[in-house]
């Protein structure tokens, strides 16, 4: 049996918040936005040619705390490119926020980012073996 991750739910304030920064920030692809009745959407995202989707969920009222948290304050979503200085450029003139500069490690370069929700993310490109 072949199996995949194929979404990750991520709360944002607002379907149109969410939108606006995993489409124009990040330059992710919009793959659905159906309107399901009552104010709730399905709405996924993701990088171009990804497998893996952003299920993007509208917090409700007990959940807004949690909103950016997801990761208890760490970096828990990690974007890998192989064009790190492009997408750190175009991410960077779309207003991204970087935390520090891009740092080069032994497995690759990196540079810790924090989406307008506060959700960490690294932007990663992996050394070539």
């Amino acid at each position: 049996m072949a199996q995949h991750l194929a979404l990750v739910a991520i709360l944002v304030p607002s379907y149109d918040e969410g939108l606006a920064f995993f489409t124009q920030s990040l330059g992710f692809d919009l793959l659905e936005d159906t309107d399901l009745g009552n104010n709730k959407r399905w709405v996924r995202v993701a990088p171009p040619g990804a497998q893996t989707q952003f299920l993007l969920a509208r917090a409700v009222e007990d959940q807004r705390a949690f909103i950016g948290q997801q990761g208890g304050g760490r970096v828990w979503l990690f974007l890998h490119t192989d064009d790190f200085d492009t997408d750190y450029a175009k991410m960077t003139k779309a207003g991204v926020h970087f935390e520090e500069s891009p740092r080069r490690e032994s497995y690759g370069t990196v540079a810790v980012f924090r989406d307008p929700f506060g959700n960490r993310w690294d932007l990663l490109q992996l050394n070539q073996p």
